[in-house]
């Protein structure tokens, strides 16, 4: 191997490496603030990906009509919740006003984005009005899906979580099947510029990854240490007895968890589908891989994730080029090591 192939080998290695650290940290965020191992993050990557192509095709988006799906599921969930109240408490005044904000929370927003994606068949849209539909449209199934299948299961142990989380996966792999079909897409690169570097080309879309995935993890370590709702997850993920005790809402806590998780998810897979052809269960080897960096993380240090992704990015690019039948089988068994250290140097504690 020569400079010049390590060189290449290295920059698909970081820019891999960081869409694998926003799935690590969007996997370390939600299982600290809700101990949620959430697997189906990569169904949110692969989502991102096929709307932003459906997009630039012409076709209707899909995963809009999932979303109105999810948003009467939660209607409806409200409506039960909200009877139960009135039946317990007879106040009869206060009924009509729920009805109308729970309209307004659930399906107001879904019915929107499902006119807009409706309308815009066929249109040739700008760029980055592709990609705010596309945002529009998959984050806010983040919300959603915790309304309809996690926040009843809130005081749940982790085994169980575990298990929904498996389900929800294969329900999200076979919805995605029926909207984007077996094909695979990609979309159109953000840059298509190439810069020469000591005689190695970098891509403009490598550059962009990067520079987004920072963007990113700075706006994170902004919002965690100098907002009011990122300290409030702070203090959830601490301790979520102590935080309710503090007048902390644990359930706002855990949506807000949600829609960061997907937005990242999303925006992983807007900018890995110019470089790679994405099928509708293609999120789930990347989300994966995010995992394993968060466990190099113990699922709980952001920094120790976002290094544990680089170093699963890089490995798996090196991994391609000596062993390229492999590869998935080194990456993964990177966290058996991790594990073992783990197991021996972390002092062992029943579940509360």
């Amino acid at each position: 191997m020569d400079f010049s192939i390590a060189a290449i080998l290295a920059q698909d290695g970081i820019s891999t490496g960081a869409i694998y650290a926003l799935l690590a940290l969007a996997t370390v965020l939600l299982f600290s603030v809700t101990r949620v191992i959430f697997i189906p993050q990569g169904e949110f990557v692969a989502y991102g990906a096929l709307t932003m192509a459906a997009l630039q095709s012409g076709k209707f988006a899909s995963a809009a009509t999932l979303l109105v799906a999810l948003g009467v599921v939660a209607f409806i969930m409200e409506l039960i919740e909200a009877g139960k109240r009135y039946f317990a408490t007879r106040r009869v005044g206060a009924l009509p006003w729920t009805l109308i904000l729970c309209a307004g929370k659930y399906l107001l927003l879904p019915i929107i984005m499902y006119a807009i994606a409706k309308s815009v068949i066929g249109a040739d849209l700008p760029m980055f009005i592709q990609l705010g539909l596309t945002l529009a449209i998959v984050v806010p199934m983040g919300p959603l899906l915790y309304r309809v299948v996690y926040q009843p299961l809130a005081h749940a142990s982790v085994l169980v979580l575990l298990i929904v989380s498996v389900a929800v996966h294969f329900a999200l792999v076979g919805i995605g099947l029926v909207m984007f079909g077996a094909e695979g897409s990609r979309t159109a690169p953000f840059s298509d510029a190439q810069f020469q570097l000591g005689g190695v080309t970098i891509t403009g879309q490598s550059i962009t990854i990067v520079l987004v995935s920072l963007l990113l993890m700075g706006a994170l370590y902004v919002f965690f240490g100098h907002t009011l709702p990122g300290k409030s997850l702070r203090a959830t993920a601490i301790n979520r007895v102590g935080a309710q005790l503090m007048g902390i809402g644990t359930v706002q806590a855990g949506r807000l968890a949600f829609t960061l998780a997907a937005g990242m998810g999303a925006i992983s897979g807007i900018m890995i589908a110019p470089v790679t052809t994405i099928y509708y269960d293609s999120g789930f080897l990347i989300g994966l891989k995010g995992f394993v960096a968060a466990v190099i993380g113990a699922l709980a240090s952001y920094p120790a994730a976002a290094v544990g992704a680089i170093a699963v990015g890089l490995l798996e690019s090196f991994s391609s080029f000596w062993a390229s039948a492999f590869k998935e089988v080194i990456v993964f068994t990177l966290v058996i090591p991790v594990l073992l250290w783990l197991s021996f140097t972390s002092s062992h504690t029943d579940e509360e």
